[in-house]
């Protein structure tokens, strides 16, 4: 899997090597695995509920279907800093739908980076023919995350209740003729 460019993010492949950095909580090696500076808050124990919907030893098994299509969004501009990433659930099953979720680092959010590092991504997936479908999910609070998906396209296509995390709204955009 290459690198994404778009305007002012290089979007690169998450690696098994930064998944396995991450969850053991070695910035250093993380670092490294990533060619660039973390924000100040990773890795830490929000990023890895967050971003990992698996756990290491399944990621280990099949890290081409768990990993699919996962970025790290690296500024283009400044020092080579890491600001965010974008993350599927995985590879998409035979129901064509693949799920999203992306995250921007504080210091860099409200400047439309998640919806630029996101966009690009949703186009990478509708790439491949088997999906058809990217859905992403929110809490209904969670006004910056439903603005990203509305400039996605996406559409609210469902709500629902989440044993821990309560409310949250699903949202998707569909493959376009």
């Amino acid at each position: 899997m290459d690198a994404i460019l778009t305007a002012r993010l290089e979007l690169v492949p998450v690696s098994l090597a930064m998944v396995e950095a991450v969850m053991a909580g070695d910035r250093g090696r993380a670092e490294a695995a990533a060619g660039a500076t973390l924000p100040e808050a990773w890795p830490g124990r929000a990023l890895v509920e967050r971003a990992f919907y698996a756990s290491l030893d399944a990621i280990r098994a099949d890290p081409d279907r768990r990993l699919w299509g996962d970025r790290l969004c690296i500024a283009r501009s400044g020092p080579r800093r890491v600001v965010g990433s974008v993350v599927f659930h995985g590879r998409p099953g035979d129901d064509g739908i693949a799920e999203v979720g992306y995250g921007i680092e504080e210091s860099s959010q409200r400047q439309g980076l998640g919806t630029e590092a996101t966009l690009a991504c949703v186009e990478w997936a509708f790439g491949h023919a088997y999906v058809q479908a990217v859905r992403a999910t929110t809490f209904p609070w969670h006004r910056a995350s439903l603005r990203v998906m509305e400039k996605l396209g996406m559409r609210h296509v469902a709500t629902e209740q989440h044993e821990t995390m309560g409310e949250l709204l699903v949202y998707e955009v569909t493959r376009r003729p």
